[in-house]
């Protein structure tokens, strides 16, 4: 249990991916993480692109950065309406200025492009997102997995498993 007493908040919106939403958090849950879901309501039922449901625990105002120990956005359709939201923003950017993991796959690289914590990092993303990460400041790396301090990012769902083992290193050392 890598990760026992580690408390890891996820951000869900409607039409997530569902594999990227509920893959990192079993696999944190396997490793001894308590994980909690936010959304723009709490106790909201958000369903995935492929018709999982996910139910929130908090809404995205009553999070906190210092009660959590690192933040994953999954991606999906979800990251371009959870970017929309001024208090998501303000927490990844207080995860960033921690340090604390930030998990990002996919689109969710957007998220934090409207965060602007990406100058000078090193990402990698769904190649449709490319563009818009490198004209935020990145440079954007077609690998399965890109670790970058604090920062775990990743492609598509076959480069999960790649994803949490980084991933999980990342937040263990923390």
């Amino acid at each position: 249990m890598r990760l026992a007493g580690k408390k890891i908040i996820s951000l869900v919106h409607h039409d997530f991916e569902d594999l990227e939403l509920w893959y990192p958090i079993l696999r944190l849950k396997e490793e001894g993480a308590i994980v909690h879901l936010a959304g723009e309501k709490a106790n909201e039922t958000y369903i995935g692109k492929y018709g999982v449901p996910a139910v929130s625990d908090y809404d995205y105002g009553s999070i906190e950065a210092e009660d959590y120990d690192a933040i994953l956005v999954p991606g999906g359709w979800a990251p371009d309406k959870i970017r929309r939201f001024p208090e998501v923003i303000s927490l990844i950017q207080s995860m960033e200025e921690t340090k604390k993991p930030i998990g990002q796959i996919c689109h969710a690289g957007w998220v934090l492009i409207s965060a602007k914590i990406l100058a000078g990092k090193n990402v990698t993303s769904t190649p449709g997102i490319k563009d818009d990460m490198e004209n935020a400041g990145a440079t954007w790396i077609d690998e399965a997995v890109v670790v970058d301090g604090n920062l775990v990012s990743s492609r598509r769902p076959p480069d999960l498993p790649d994803y949490l083992r980084e991933l999980i290193t990342v937040i263990e050392k923390r």
